[in-house]
């Protein structure tokens, strides 16, 4: 059974062609810095490796692009769009609606454009990827898999919001999480690594950034909330900030609700902070001596700080934490800010070990440390697939 993986983020797409259930993963590839003046486009597979850099606009163009390669005479991986069985698509925000791996219909279709509103970065994209491929891929099955399911076991104590009871009974107004696929892969990874590991704290550090605290394999506390725009310092969202802000910035200074919305969600982060979203270019300018940028990657892991130490207060202890996504697995930079002086926790970075760039999962701590500081590469590709081919045995 193959399987198309379509992972739409809010600047990226990734994709795999998966055979299931030997998860053997047939072609790979990206594309990143979508929006921007030039994308970077990658597509691998056994025999080949084309690397491309080239003006992406959007996520159709970028979707249609991968399509034509898988297909293509030369480098493709399937001779037609019957041999893709399903086509397994992340989905962002599943509000109060799903907690499962779904099968796309028209009404799940439309209650994914409901909840545009909640994640405006991702679910239009999202649905983007839906149409493109249920085109496309005509006689495949379309099956949603929503980063919001592992977060259901988060408990009412810390999923409810402190307003009037109704807005939770009624309108369903709560704490969902994200990044479920993500911290629920690399969680598992490392439960089995350290065996007897119960408390883990999960970094998610991407142009989306978000933690979770995990006990048991369970999802018991994250950052995000309601959607995707609080908590840690992102890329372009703000993450937590003071709500009064909203209502004087309308009120006082004189901005429109959709302008503000706009602002915290796209102008703000690291781009607000720095003038660029991508932390690659953050980095860079930060060593050339850029006040502005050092400040803000200060500024990024002092909040991702504050996190691991009330999470260690809701786990009552720390086994591990583990750093994953684009800039958690690549960053030693920001991994070395979050982890220095942190030995309270037992955190202990071996630098030498911090800088060795691998793809491979990893302990970056001295050997005596009390607590494992591990690095995970995510593999939302094979999570969902997973989910998409025992959504199909059950």
């Amino acid at each position: 059974m193959k399987i198309l993986i379509i992972n739409s983020g809010s600047s990226s797409i990734k994709y795999q062609v998966i055979t299931m259930p030997e998860q053997e993963v047939i072609c790979n590839g990206m594309i990143d810095r979508i929006g921007l003046e030039s994308s970077n486009l990658t597509y691998v597979t056994s025999k080949t490796k084309l690397e491309e850099s080239l003006p992406i606009p959007d996520h159709k163009v970028g979707l249609e692009k991968i399509a034509q390669l898988l297909m293509n005479e030369n480098i493709g991986v399937i001779q037609s769009t019957e041999d893709i069985h399903a086509v397994g698509h992340r989905v962002v925000h599943g509000g109060s609606y799903f907690s499962d791996t779904t099968i796309i219909t028209a009404d799940v279709k439309a209650k994914i454009e409901e909840l545009c509103t909640l994640a405006p970065l991702h679910n239009p994209a999202h649905l983007v990827g839906i149409n493109v491929a249920s085109a496309i891929f005509a006689k495949a099955k379309q099956v949603a898999v929503f980063d919001t399911a592992f977060h259901q076991t988060i408990p009412v104590i810390a999923h409810k919001y402190a307003i009037p009871n109704s807005f939770l009974t009624e309108d369903k107004i709560r704490l969902y999480g994200f990044h479920g696929t993500s911290h629920k892969y690399v969680s598992e990874q490392a439960i089995s690594y350290l065996e007897n590991s119960s408390k883990i704290i999960s970094i998610h550090l991407g142009n989306g950034c978000s933690m979770t605290a995990i006990k048991d394999g369970r999802s018991i506390d994250h950052t995000m909330g309601f959607s995707p725009s609080n908590g840690l310092v992102m890329g372009t969202r703000s993450g937590d900030i003071d709500h009064s802000l909203i209502f004087y910035l309308i009120n006082t200074l004189g901005f429109a609700p959709n302008d503000v919305n706009e602002m915290l969600l796209k102008k703000s982060g690291m781009l607000g902070l720095t003038g660029y979203s991508d932390l690659r270019d953050i980095e860079a300018e930060a060593e050339k001596g850029n006040i502005d940028c050092q400040l803000a990657l200060a500024m990024n892991a002092y909040r991702i700080k504050k996190y691991i130490g009330s999470f260690v207060a809701v786990l009552k202890g720390l086994d591990a934490i583990v750093f994953t996504a684009g800039i958690g697995e690549n960053s030693s930079y920001i991994r070395k800010l979050v982890c220095t002086d942190m030995e309270y926790f037992g955190l202990e970075l071996d630098d030498a070990k911090n800088e060795v760039r691998s793809k491979e999962m990893r302990e970056i701590n001295i050997a005596s440390a009390k607590t494992k500081i591990m690095v995970i590469p995510t593999n939302e590709e094979l999570e969902i697939a997973n989910q998409v081919y025992h959504l199909f045995l059950s």
